[in-house]
């Protein structure tokens, strides 16, 4: 059966130059961010692009399983998601026949970079607790939920990536480390509002240390995700 490669995150990490390197491997296919249009549906948010995304994803969260196991035709499918487009309360039972991972960042730089498109910035605080909601429930079951920080990646791509797909039970895949610039075929709906900086790129960029400052509601809606993050970067891959 083909194997699922779930990876949680919260929204303004590298969660769309991971679906590029998981992409761009042979033996892989991708979607972006699948439970988006039910979270869209369900909330009534007006997202850009939302009217677009309505017409292409399921708008139940049942039609989004559905939708998974349809596309499980390659040797490996790759799933995007933002961990915050999950209900509320939402039963983690659909988890256990995936390999799942989570995907971290400093709560400050994703607020600072979220805090650019919208001014409401819990979405980083609810992502970072259905992660760790994830991360609990898997470790219950005995089962396995690596966790990897995206500054980790940046700093050594290659050797992440390496630790990474070793946790997973993959092989590693060179084609990982870089890809073609523009549009990719597993873009969502969205991607020209968001994925500027994606589609110039044809790899990892290196890690830059930013001096970030924030207002101070910022800095307490970061702090409220400072926990959850502290926790599960306890847990990451560091070889």
């Amino acid at each position: 059966m083909t194997a699922v490669i779930a990876m949680w995150s919260g929204p303004r990490n590298i969660s769309t130059t991971m679906m590029r390197a998981f992409a761009s491997r042979p033996d892989m296919a991708a979607l972006d961010e699948p439970f988006y249009g039910e979270y869209l549906s369900r909330t009534g948010v007006g997202h850009p692009y939302r009217d677009e995304t309505l017409a292409a994803y399921p708008p139940t969260f049942d039609g989004v399983l559905d939708w998974i196991e349809r596309e499980r035709v390659a040797p490996a499918l790759f799933l995007k998601h933002i961990a915050y487009h999950l209900p509320e309360g939402v039963d983690f039972g659909f988890l256990e026949t995936w390999r799942n991972f989570l995907l971290i960042r400093d709560p400050r730089a994703m607020v600072a970079s979220f805090a650019g498109k919208f001014e409401d910035v819990t979405p980083i605080v609810r992502s970072y607790e259905i992660e760790l909601a994830i991360f609990d429930h898997l470790s219950q079951k005995g089962l396995p939920c690596p966790i990897i920080d995206a500054a980790d990646i940046l700093k050594s791509p290659e050797r992440a990536l390496r630790s990474l797909c070793a946790a997973l039970e993959l092989p590693f895949h060179g084609a990982m480390l870089s890809w073609p610039a523009g549009p990719a075929p597993e873009d969502g709906p969205w991607a020209p509002h968001w994925y500027e900086a994606v589609w110039s790129s044809t790899g990892f960029q290196p890690y830059v240390e930013k001096n970030i400052k924030l207002s101070r509601e910022l800095e307490a809606q970061a702090a409220v995700a400072a926990p959850a993050y502290a926790r599960l970067r306890k847990h990451r891959l560091t070889a």
